[in-house]
C-alpha cells in the first residue's frame, strides 16, 4: 500500500490563517471530486473559520472522560474505517487526552499516512521541538506541546501562512482570534510586536532552509554542476597561515552586502594527513569564522585547486576569496599557484577574489625535517652494520671468488641493511667504506685506489646512489611514522579536552592528574597571583613530587595569561610537547574560573535567599504579628479598665478574643520556626510505621466543626512517616483549604492506595489556582490572589511540602473537577501488607 502524502500549513503564531487556508484547500479539492473529510478541526469560535466547515463531511469525534469531564478527540478508528482520500487534521502538535491510542496527534497522523490516507494539517513554528529553547527566550513561555522536527521535515509539502505582526494584532484587536475578554492580555504578552516579528523570522528562515535543502537535493539528483546564484555563498580558502583571519573578515564583509549571505571557510589537507599548517592557528580561524556567523569545513584533497572548486560548486557558492600567494618570486618556476589556477578554472559562474595581506611573498615557512625518529638500539646496530660490516664482508669475499657483480650486490645489500637499521648516516658510512673496499680489492688494478675501467666507476657511483636513496626513504618513513603517532596522540588529548568542555566537567584536580599522567610528570600544580608583585598561591596540586611555590622552581612552567601558570615537576619537556601543554593550561584556567563563578553564584543565591527570607520575616513580624497582638492588648486593656463595668457575656467575649489571638500567634510562630528549620536543614524525621487514621483525625482538630469531612478507609496500608511532621503538614493543608472554601462546602480529606504509595487528597471547592501559579504557592511567603484577612504570612503550604519531602513523599496541587483546588500528599507505604496490619493492631495497642 502506498504511503499517504502529508501537507502542512506552517504559521508563526495563532491566528495567521493556517486552519482557514486548510479548509479553503479542502473545498477546492472537494470541488475537483476528491474524497475529503474533516477528521478533526477546531475553529476556536472564529466565525469565518466555522463557516468554512459547512459543506465538508466531518467524521464524528470520540469523547473521552478525564478528571470528571468529557473531552472530544479525533476518532482514529472511525477515520481509518471511513478511509477517505484526504483527511484534515488540525493542530499537529496537540497532546491527546489520556486513554487515547497515541499520546500525540502527530502519531495519529503517522497511522493515517501508513494506511495510505493523505493528510493536511497545521502547526505553529513555536511547536517544533528543536526551537523550544529559542521560543522560550523570545516569549518567556516554554511550549509543552511539541512535534519532532523530523515529522515536519518529512512532509511532502510545507506551505507558509504568513502575516505581518501589525495585521495580526489588528485581527486580534477586532476579536477575530480570541474572545474579547482575552484580547488585552494576549496583546500585552504573547502577541507583542517584538515576539511576533521574531517568530515570523523563525518561520521564514525555517521554510527558506527547507527550500535550500530541496534545491540541494534536486541539484544532486539531476547532477546539476552549474552554480545557481539563488543566494550569496562566499567560500574562503584557508592555508593555515596568519593571513586567514584577514580573508575571513573580508568574506564576512562580502556576505553582509547581500541579504542572506553565507560564509564557508574551508581548509584543504592532503590525503596523507601530514600538513604544515599550525593547528593552533586553524583553531583560532575556526573560532573567528563561527563568531562571524559562518561555518568551518575540513576537506581532504591532493589537488588543492580542484578540491577547492569542487567544494565551492558542491555548496552552490557564488564567490571564492583567496589570499595572494606567500611564495617568493623564484618559486613560481614550479607553477602558477593555487590562486591563479582557481581563477582560470572557475568559469563564468564563480567569482574569485584575490585579497592582498601582510604575508605576501614572504615565503611559506615550511618546517624542516629534524632527522629520523629511530630508537637508540636501532641506531647503534645501524652504525655497527655500516662501519664493521663492510670489512667483515670483504674478508669473507677474499676467501671466495664470486665475481665483481656479485660482490657489489652483497655490499649493496649490506648498505640497505644499515639503512633499514640506522637510517641515513649509517647507510652513508656503509656506502663509503664499501665503495673503498670494492675499489681496493675487487676492481682492476687490484690493491690500488685507482679504477682502470670507466664502467666500474659508473657501477660504484650507482652503488653509492642506491644506498643513499634507500637510507633517505627509511629516514622519511621513520619521520612520518613518528609524526602520525604524535598527531594521533595529540588529537586524542585535544578530543578529551573538548569532551570535558561539552560535558561541563569542572574538576580541577582531575584535569591536573590527567596532565601529570599524559606527560609522565611527578606533580602538576596550577599557580596564580593577584598582581605582578603579589606572591604566588597554589589553586590546585596533584602528585607526590616536590611542591613548588613559584613557576621558576618547576621543571616545566606554562604561563596562562599574566597571573597564572601551570607548573610541572619531574623532567624537562621537549618544545614540541608544549603545544598540547598550552591547551591543558588554558583548560585548567577555564575550569578554575568556572568553579569560582559557580561558588560565587551559590553564595549569591544563598545571600539572596537569606535576604528574601529575612525581608519576609520582618514583614510578617511587622504586619501579621501586629494584628493579633493589637487585639490581645485591646482586650486586656478593656478588662483592666475600672471605668467600665463589663457583663459576664462581654468578659467572656473579650477572653475568647484573647485566646483566639494567642492561638493565631502560636500557629504563626510555629510556622516561622518550622520554616527556619527547613531552611537550615535541621529537620530530621523519625520514620516509623503508623496508620493514617491515627494522625489525620488529629490534624482536623484545629478547624471548625463541620468544615471538613474525612474519608480514610480502614483497608489502607500503613505508611512510613514521622507522625509529628505528618500531623503538622496535614493541619496546614486542611486549614489552608478551609480558608478558601465557600460556606456550606466542607473540605474533603480522602485517602487511597496506589501501588507502593498512599495518597491523601485534601479537596476544596474554592476559587482554585491557575496552572502557572501552582508551583509558586509552595514558595515561602506566597499567597495567591486576594487572600482573606488573617490568612497568615503564606508559610503553611511551604512548610507542608518541606515536611512531606523530608519524609520521602511529595506534595502537589491539582485542579478539583468542577472547580477548586486539590492538594495531593503522596506517602511511602510500609512494607507490611494491609491484611497483616489489622491482625497486629490489638497487640500494638496492648503494648
Amino acid at each position: 500500500m502506498a504511503r499517504g502524502k502529508l501537507r502542512i500549513h506552517l504559521g508563526a503564531a495563532p491566528g495567521v490563517g493556517k486552519t482557514y487556508a486548510m479548509l479553503a484547500e479542502a473545498h477546492r479539492r472537494v470541488e475537483r471530486g476528491t474524497d475529503c473529510v474533516v477528521a478533526f478541526v477546531e475553529h476556536h469560535g472564529r466565525p469565518r473559520t466555522e463557516a468554512l466547515l459547512h459543506g465538508l463531511e466531518q467524521v464524528p469525534r470520540r469523547e473521552l472522560e478525564y478528571r470528571g469531564g468529557l473531552f472530544p478527540e479525533m476518532d482514529l478508528d472511525a477515520v481509518l474505517a471511513r478511509r477517505p482520500q484526504v483527511a484534515l487534521v488540525d493542530d499537529l502538535a496537540h497532546t491527546n487526552i489520556p486513554g487515547s491510542r497515541n499520546a500525540k496527534r502527530w502519531q495519529d497522523v503517522e497511522e493515517l499516512l501508513a494506511a495510505g490516507v493523505d493528510v493536511v494539517s497545521t502547526v505553529n513554528i513555536e511547536h517544533l521541538e528543536s526551537l523550544g529553547d529559542v521560543v522560550e527566550s523570545i516569549t518567556g513561555v516554554r511550549q509543552q506541546e511539541t512535534v519532532p522536527d523530523e515529522v515536519v521535515r518529512r512532509a511532502d509539502q510545507v506551505e507558509l501562512a504568513d502575516m505581518t505582526p501589525q495585521a495580526l494584532r489588528r485581527r486580534m484587536a477586532h476579536g477575530n482570534i480570541y474572545r474579547p475578554d482575552k484580547v488585552d492580555a494576549a496583546l500585552s504578552n504573547h502577541f507583542r510586536p517584538g515576539n511576533l516579528t521574531a517568530l515570523r523570522e523563525l518561520a521564514l528562515l525555517w521554510v527558506a532552509d527547507r527550500a535550500d535543502a530541496y534545491l540541494t537535493r534536486y541539484r544532486s539528483e539531476h547532477r546539476v554542476s552549474k552554480i545557481w546564484g539563488s543566494r550569496e555563498r562566499i567560500v574562503v580558502g584557508l592555508t593555515g597561515g596568519p593571513e586567514g583571519r584577514t580573508l575571513i573578515r573580508r568574506g564576512a564583509r562580502l556576505a553582509e552586502k547581500g541579504a542572506g549571505g553565507e560564509v564557508l571557510a574551508v581548509y584543504i589537507a592532503r590525503s596523507d594527513g601530514l600538513t604544515s599548517a599550525s593547528p593552533k592557528e586553524l583553531a583560532v580561524q575556526r573560532t573567528l569564522v563561527e563568531d562571524l556567523g559562518g561555518t568551518f569545513h575540513h576537506v581532504v584533497g591532493d589537488d588543492i585547486p580542484a578540491a577547492l572548486l569542487a567544494f565551492a560548486r558542491g555548496v552552490n557558492a557564488t564567490q571564492i576569496v583567496l589570499g595572494s600567494s606567500r611564495r617568493k618570486t623564484w618559486q613560481y618556476v614550479f607553477g602558477p599557484g593555487v590562486g591563479a589556477t582557481v581563477a582560470r578554472e572557475s568559469g563564468p559562474d564563480l567569482d574569485v577574489h584575490i585579497v592582498t595581506h601582510d604575508e605576501v611573498a614572504r615565503g611559506r615557512g615550511l618546517p624542516v625535517a629534524r632527522g629520523a625518529r629511530l630508537g637508540r638500539s636501532r641506531r647503534v646496530w645501524g652504525w655497527i652494520t655500516g662501519v664493521a660490516g663492510p670489512p667483515l664482508l670483504a674478508a669473507l669475499l677474499n676467501a671466495v671468488d664470486l665475481g665483481l657483480a656479485n660482490d657489489m650486490l652483497l655490499f649493496l645489500a649490506l648498505t640497505v641493511a644499515a639503512a633499514l637499521l640506522g637510517g641515513l648516516l649509517p647507510a652513508l658510512a656503509s656506502a663509503t667504506v664499501g665503495s673503498l673496499l670494492l675499489n681496493y680489492f675487487y676492481t682492476p688494478p687490484l690493491h690500488r685506489w685507482t679504477i682502470a675501467d670507466p664502467k666500474d666507476i659508473v657501477a660504484l657511483a650507482i652503488f653509492v646512489a642506491v644506498g643513499v636513496a634507500v637510507a633517505s626513504v627509511v629516514g622519511l618513513a621513520a619521520r612520518r611514522t613518528h609524526q602520525a603517532a604524535r598527531l594521533r596522540a595529540e588529537s586524542e588529548i585535544l578530543s578529551f579536552l573538548a569532551g570535558n568542555v561539552l560535558r561541563g566537567e569542572t574538576g580541577l584536580e582531575d584535569l591536573l592528574e590527567r596532565v601529570r599522567e599524559t606527560f609522565g610528570m611527578e606533580s602538576a600544580a596550577l599557580l596564580e597571583r593577584a598582581g605582578d608583585v603579589e606572591p604566588w598561591t597554589c589553586a590546585g596540586r596533584v602528585g607526590p613530587g616536590r611542591p613548588v611555590d613559584r613557576p621558576d622552581q618547576a621543571d616545566v612552567d606554562m604561563p596562562v595569561g599574566d597571573h597564572m601558570a601551570l607548573a610541572l615537576t619531574g623532567r624537562v619537556l621537549p618544545a614540541e610537547d608544549r603545544r598540547v601543554l598550552a591547551a591543558f593550561a588554558a583548560q585548567a584556567a577555564v575550569v578554575l574560573d568556572r568553579r569560582r563563578l559557580r561558588e560565587e553564584a551559590d553564595r549569591a543565591r544563598a545571600l539572596a535567599e537569606g535576604n528574601r527570607i529575612r525581608t519576609a520575616l520582618l514583614a510578617a513580624v511587622s504586619h501579621d504579628l501586629r494584628t493579633p497582638l493589637a487585639g490581645i492588648k485591646a482586650a486586656v486593656t478593656s478588662l483592666r479598665s475600672e471605668d467600665v463595668e463589663w457583663s459576664e457575656e462581654d468578659r467572656a467575649e473579650l477572653l475568647a478574643g484573647i485566646e483566639e489571638g494567642a492561638d493565631r500567634l502560636d500557629h504563626l510562630v510555629g510556622n516561622l520556626l518550622d520554616m527556619s528549620r527547613l531552611q537550615t536543614g535541621t529537620v530530621t524525621p523519625l520514620i516509623r510505621e503508623i496508620d493514617l487514621d491515627e494522625v489525620v483525625p488529629v490534624a482536623l482538630g484545629g478547624v471548625p466543626e463541620g468544615s471538613a469531612c474525612l474519608d480514610v478507609p480502614e483497608t489502607l496500608p500503613m505508611v512510613a512517616v514521622d507522625p509529628g511532621l505528618l500531623e503538622r503538614a496535614m493541619a496546614n493543608l486542611v486549614e489552608n483549604a478551609v480558608k478558601y472554601s465557600p460556606p456550606g462546602a466542607p473540605v474533603l480529606v480522602a485517602g487511597s492506595a496506589l501501588a507502593d504509595r498512599v495518597e491523601v487528597r485534601v479537596v476544596d471547592r474554592g476559587p482554585g489556582v491557575p496552572d502557572e501559579a501552582k508551583e509558586r504557592i509552595f514558595e515561602p511567603f506566597q499567597r495567591h490572589g486576594d487572600a482573606p484577612r488573617g490568612a497568615g504570612v503564606g508559610l503553611g503550604l511551604a512548610v507542608a511540602r518541606g515536611f512531606a519531602e523530608a519524609m520521602g513523599g511529595t506534595l502537589d496541587a491539582e485542579d478539583t473537577p468542577g472547580g477548586g483546588l486539590t492538594m495531593v500528599l503522596t506517602l511511602r507505604a510500609a512494607g507490611t501488607r494491609p491484611e497483616h496490619r489489622r491482625a497486629a493492631e490489638p497487640e500494638r495497642q496492648a503494648s
